[in-house]
């Protein structure tokens, strides 16, 4: 799946099937639910997971619990906007 495809996917109703937790949340983010993102970045406990579940947190505005989430992600906090962050996230895991 592309970039492209991805963003074009949000105009459904659920994930397009095949969608890793993590890439699953960053989805239901890009729809606006953030409750439904962080279920699902909460079930992959991996360093993806960690990655998407730092992205929720900093845009919730919880800065500690996302410097936490960073660190289990093994990346740096982020600094840039959120709308960045959000598609370097997502190029990161199509890749």
């Amino acid at each position: 799946m592309t970039v492209d495809e991805f963003r074009q996917s949000l105009t459904a109703t659920a994930p397009p099937p095949g969608l890793t937790r993590a890439l699953a949340g960053l989805w239901w983010d890009g729809k606006g639910d953030w409750k439904r993102a962080h279920e699902a970045a909460q079930q992959d406990e991996g360093v993806e997971g960690s990655w998407v579940h730092a992205y929720l947190h900093r845009k919730e505005g919880d800065q500690g619990n996302a410097a936490y989430w960073y660190s289990r992600a093994d990346k740096p906090l982020c600094r840039e906007p959120l709308s960045a962050e959000w598609l370097g996230i997502v190029k990161a895991l199509l890749a």
